[in-house]
């Protein structure tokens, strides 16, 4: 059976505000029913890339498709898509119902119908029995999912989400995760969505667009772009890494792939100082050669990396499969 054509497709995009590239010739496909994310720093071009999809900016050049058409010029309301903010952008006015079916109002369906599917909608994304609240009555969890409720009522064929956690406290933040990944998986419907928080995307997505001034720097499922980064750009933005100078070259060592040795076999060392960190406990040292490395290691009854205190001699060691060498220009291979 032929492969369902991508439901968004950027070819070449650029998009400049005065002298500053924010886009720069970028090629996406995202695939239908795709929980894609963009992921990177702030000023990267992962905002402006989703804007570019909303129809709330038009590229300077290249093409924007969605469900095989050209949407060039064409305004969001438009577009086969709807988009939901960190800001929630609720009518404050409004009851929950009636900010939930505001959309299906300007479609022009009657009353009844649209109380319905409202109802219908907030039992969808576990609200029942607030209808009748204003939005000021909620908790900002409970608002991000009015938000969700008034976007998804409309069947969009994409769901664009700008930061949509973003203003939540972690605990919150945390639970939407898992409620906003089992809901894409309900719905099916392709979500694309922009953070800058790594681990949000690395928990959610099913690729990851790992964004750099304008480009993306790595596409790929989660795992790979935690275990073989493409650059030394993307090793050193996705988890901690290690960049050590060894025998000429640099190579990038997670800190949970690192071993401390009392032994003289490794790269000999100087225990700096030890932190517990929940059922981890991390471990940083320092090189004779002066580089600083942190180890991070589960924590064990056995001791292990625990059983080492300020000033111990240790030695660092680690598997080679372990060991990216990145080359400076792009590609990384194992070593």
């Amino acid at each position: 059976m032929a492969e369902a054509a991508p439901d968004v497709v950027l070819r070449e995009v650029t998009k400049r505000f005065g002298d500053v590239v924010a886009v720069d010739a970028l090629n996406l496909d995202v695939a239908h029913g795709e929980f894609l994310s963009l992921l990177g720093p702030s000023g990267c071009g992962k905002t402006t890339t989703l804007r570019l999809i909303a129809g709330f900016e038009q590229p300077d050049e290249g093409k924007v498709l969605i469900g095989g058409t050209d949407v060039a010029g064409l305004p969001p309301y438009r577009r086969d898509v709807n988009t939901v903010f960190q800001s929630y952008a609720l009518f404050p006015h409004l009851t929950v119902a009636d900010n939930v079916a505001y959309g299906l109002r300007q479609r022009g369906l009657g009353r009844r119908e649209r109380r319905l599917k409202a109802e219908e909608m907030l039992r969808f994304v576990r609200l029942e029995g607030v209808e009748t609240r204003k939005p000021r009555e909620l908790s900002g969890g409970q608002q991000q999912r009015v938000a969700l409720a008034r976007a998804l009522i409309m069947s969009p064929r994409v769901l664009l989400l700008d930061e949509p956690l973003g203003a939540l406290d972690l605990k919150l933040r945390k639970e939407l995760q898992v409620f906003l990944k089992t809901l894409h998986s309900d719905i099916g419907i392709t979500f694309v969505y922009v953070t800058h928080d790594q681990e949000e995307a690395l928990a959610m997505s099913d690729r990851v667009a790992v964004m750099h001034a304008g480009r993306i720097e790595q596409l790929a499922p989660p795992r790979e772009i935690y275990d073989n980064p493409a650059s030394r750009f993307v090793a050193d933005f996705i988890g901690e890494t290690n960049f050590i100078r060894r025998n000429g070259s640099v190579v990038a060592v997670r800190p949970e792939h690192i071993d401390l040795v009392a032994g003289a076999d490794g790269m000999a060392a100087t225990v700096v100082t030890t932190m517990i960190v929940g059922p981890a406990i991390q471990c940083l040292v320092r090189t004779d050669d002066g580089q600083e490395v942190l180890v991070r290691r589960q924590r064990s009854r056995e001791g292990g990396v625990e059983s080492f205190n300020e000033g111990d001699r240790v030695s660092l060691t680690w598997a080679a499969e372990s060991a990216l060498v990145l080359d400076p220009d792009k590609e990384g291979t194992h070593a």
